[in-house]
């Protein structure tokens, strides 16, 4: 075995060390960070919100061992490891190979369900691949053909998607008293292409300024569905200042071009223009079980695998564990079933079916599904790396987690979590608490030991919270409780798994709505409140004027999406550019400060400040881009500077910073405060969409909102606006929130964190359990009256945040 030289102390025996320790670690805001931490424990880094502990957990030490595992595949990888990049530090030793499980912000396919992320659905195909119940004479089928997403198995009248689109001539055609010319068929695009398709119908012979009602039926037929595509030469009419030649114009019918936009675009604005003019039913053939004939007359326990595909993962093993298995193939694969269900029921998802699908999750149900995969793998000798496993969990949901967490390091693994939930911290072996704020604020390592150790750290804001001064320094004490202003009434609300639920919702207060993941709250709040108020908005005497939605889906897909762009203040900052000397003198527009179009953009990168880097046989990734270096503007933009910056460097500056730069600039000022005010302070404000999670986007949306407040009343729902937040950040938007209700709003938010609970004015607590236990009002009333209730969970957890 190798030995280091004995003149080389800094660098430690890896295989005989028990730390993974990081030397220089300058990762985005980390300011050259020296840690040592022990393998084969369960470590958590704390921190305020961009204090730079997920830099340090994912940008460092994940990274570098991703890093390492690239060097070892193949040279290929190899020769584009180095446009990837390392992270920026000095040196990692004692590092094993990693895993992590972060909340991916982007949205899974259609296709994607509980059943592909677990793969539990391969499973029970090969359950009744082997040991189904086939028809007499029937051949036996290969658990390929049990599956919609091949084409053995996919129903081919909807490609295994289980319903159908299809359109009709009124929806296309809304107005028949309108000619072609006029704009009949509104399904077509609109500008030069739909009147190209104009043009072209008259170049065919078709009359386009008769009101369509009049055109024959058969001529109605062909324009609509064809699926002819003529090509004819077009000479459009002159105009007076233009020279129009003739093109050669090909045409597509209006049913064509809606159903291509539909299945192609990558634009969702297109997507769901196109979708305005199409029905959406289950697939008549296969009644929306995707599956073909064959495969669907298949059975297990007298249940087809769409049948069983659809129950919650609890029913599901209830129907493994009571079946009369009569072969060993159908004992051993039940068994193995069953084995795969276990650890996703322990971590609270027993509501989940297998067809769920992945779109419809939250980032924290998904995380926790490849977590509870991972407990299956029987990988030894690891470095799991988690970000935020307790997101979106209800208190008595968390004590399971922290079961699978304390399991993972049993078997002979190092887990290192990212985490805010104070009860997962306390059961930490270890803890590096980053701070002491955030952005340039942080990014030092204050505390690295045991729990305990972090309460005599004044500059730790975790170690205020863990170790809570008795005297009523810390958290917001208790405030007097609101009195309602009205009632929105809800009466018989029967959807997903809400069963006729009748409740009141007070207007003028804060309300907390709880209960389990998967007991309905989402529903209540985004889906039943919020269509029941949003339909009552006209009504005069409805004491609601406006209704402002703020749910955490990402402010964009892509790393052309920022901060900026979606606040409005890049058209301030654009504008301020094209005002100055040197733009005028060059007759610059704003349209040349913008990385979106043609102009001043990199051209290389066309303005993304990224190159996409594909490696084969895994998920391509994202390099700076080797002509700007992401910078995202040719060098010739980036010579005009305001105030001593270019649009990059500007572009560049956190929102703190940005403050003081544009703090003579009232419109600019004005979005900068509403983001500092809540807490965003520490970001760039031409941070990529792709980097902000959930809970950012969510608080980026309800600045921009808070930004520009008005006087009628708003009702405001969110959805786990404490999401990703450290308990000093919780603080500051609760202060916030509050303003809102104080300023003569109502805010009803979907919530966990017990201490925001306890200080809301109407608690409305859902459950007792997750999907079909739950969909049930539990208790309902001021926060003292929920806790002293026995029928919910909620009540132990929110008495004991009421120090009752």
């Amino acid at each position: 075995m190798h030995q280091p030289s004995p003149d080389a102390p800094a660098l430690p025996r890896d295989a005989l060390d028990p730390c993974v320790r990081v030397r220089g670690a300058r990762e985005h805001n980390l300011r050259g960070v020296d840690v040592d931490i022990p393998r084969d424990t369960l470590t958590v880094f704390t921190g305020v919100s961009g204090s730079g502990k997920s830099s340090l957990a994912f940008g460092t030490l994940y990274a570098e061992a991703q890093r390492r595992y690239f060097e070892s595949v193949a040279p290929y990888a190899r020769r584009l490891i180095h446009q990837i990049g390392a992270p920026k530090v000095d040196s990692v030793t004692g590092l094993p190979p990693a895993v992590s499980l972060e909340q991916r912000r982007s949205s899974p396919g259609s296709r994607s369900s509980v059943g592909t992320v677990t793969l539990l659905s391969n499973s029970l195909r090969m359950l009744f691949s082997r040991a189904g119940d086939y028809p007499p004479g029937a051949e036996r089928l290969d658990s390929d053909c049990f599956s919609p997403n091949t084409a053995s198995g996919a129903c081919p009248s909807c490609h295994g998607l289980g319903r159908i689109h299809r359109t009709s001539e009124e929806l296309l055609v809304p107005d028949p008293g309108l000619s072609i010319r006029q704009g009949a068929i509104a399904a077509w695009p609109g500008a030069w292409q739909g009147k190209n398709l104009r043009d072209i119908l008259e170049v065919l012979g078709h009359d386009v300024d008769r009101p369509w009602r009049e055109l024959p039926a058969e001529d109605r037929e062909w324009i609509l569905f064809t699926e002819e595509q003529p090509v004819v030469t077009v000479h459009p009419v002159r105009e007076a200042d233009r020279i129009q030649r003739p093109y050669q114009g090909t045409y597509m019918s209006a049913h064509r071009y809606v159903m291509r936009t539909f299945s192609d675009t990558k634009s969702a604005t297109l997507r769901a223009r196109a979708e305005k003019f199409l029905t959406d039913a289950p697939c008549p053939v296969c009644e929306g079980r995707r599956l073909r004939p064959e495969a669907l007359a298949v059975t297990f326990a007298g249940r087809t695998i769409a049948e069983l595909a659809a129950l919650a993962l609890g029913e599901l093993d209830g129907v493994l564990a009571t079946a009369v298995l009569g072969t060993e193939a159908a004992r051993v694969l039940a068994a193995d079933l069953r084995a795969r269900i276990a650890p996703v029921t322990e971590l609270g998802l027993g509501y989940l079916s297998l067809d769920r699908t992945a779109p419809s999750l939250s980032a924290g149900e998904l995380q926790r599904l490849r977590l509870a995969t991972q407990l299956r793998s029987g990988l030894f000798g690891v470095v799991y790396v988690l970000d935020e496993p307790s997101a979106g969990l209800h208190p008595a949901d968390t004590e399971a987690l922290l079961g699978v967490l304390e399991r993972l390091k049993a078997a002979g693994n190092t887990v290192f979590v990212v985490e805010h939930h104070l009860d997962v911290v306390r059961r930490a072996d270890w803890l590096v608490d980053v701070g002491p704020l955030a952005g340039e604020h942080g990014g030092r390592v204050l505390y690295s030991g045991p729990p305990a150790g972090l309460a005599g750290v004044a500059e730790s804001a975790t170690a205020r919270h863990l170790f809570p001064d008795p005297a009523p320094d810390g958290l917001p004490g208790p405030r007097p409780v609101r009195t309602a202003a009205g009632r929105v009434r809800i009466t018989g609300a029967d959807r997903h798994n809400l069963r006729d639920v009748t409740v009141e919702f007070p207007l003028g207060v804060f309300t907390a709505v709880t209960g389990v993941s998967g007991s309905g709250k989402s529903t209540l709040v985004g889906q039943v409140l919020a269509q029941e108020v949003a339909g009552r908005l006209a009504e005069p005497d409805f004491p609601v004027r406006r209704l402002v939605e703020v749910d955490q889906k990402p402010i964009g897909r892509t790393p052309r999406s920022n901060l900026a762009t979606y606040t409005g203040l890049f058209d301030v900052v654009r504008k301020l550019f094209t005002a100055s000397p040197q733009a005028r003198a060059r007759g610059w527009k704003a349209g040349r400060f913008s990385f979106n179009v043609p102009g001043g953009r990199c051209e290389t990168c066309q303005g993304e400040g990224f190159v996409s880097v594909e490696l084969l046989f895994l998920p391509s990734t994202y390099a700076p881009c080797p002509d700007c270096a992401g910078a995202r503007y040719n060098a010739e933009t980036l010579e005009v500077r305001y105030s001593g910056l270019n649009i990059a460097e500007v572009l560049g500056l956190t929102v703190e910073a940005a403050a003081g730069f544009f703090a003579e600039v009232p419109a600019a000022a004005r979005s900068l405060r509403a983001l500092e005010e809540i807490g965003l302070g520490y970001l760039r404000l031409g941070q990529p969409a792709t980097e902000l999670s959930g809970g950012e986007a969510q608080r980026i949306k309800l600045a921009t909102e808070l930004q520009r407040l008005r006087r009628d009343h708003t009702l405001y729902l969110l959805d786990e606006p404490t999401t990703g937040l450290h308990p000093a950040d919780v603080r500051v938007l609760l202060r916030q929130l509050h303003g809102l209700v104080d300023a003569g709003h109502s805010v009803v938010v979907v919530e966990h964190d017990m201490e925001v609970v306890a200080g809301a004015d109407w608690v409305v607590d859902l459950g007792p359990g997750g999907g079909t236990e739950g969909g049930r009002i539990t208790a309902c009333g001021p926060p003292a009256e929920v806790a002293a209730s026995t029928a919910g969970r909620t009540a132990p957890y929110l008495a004991r945040a009421l120090g009752a």
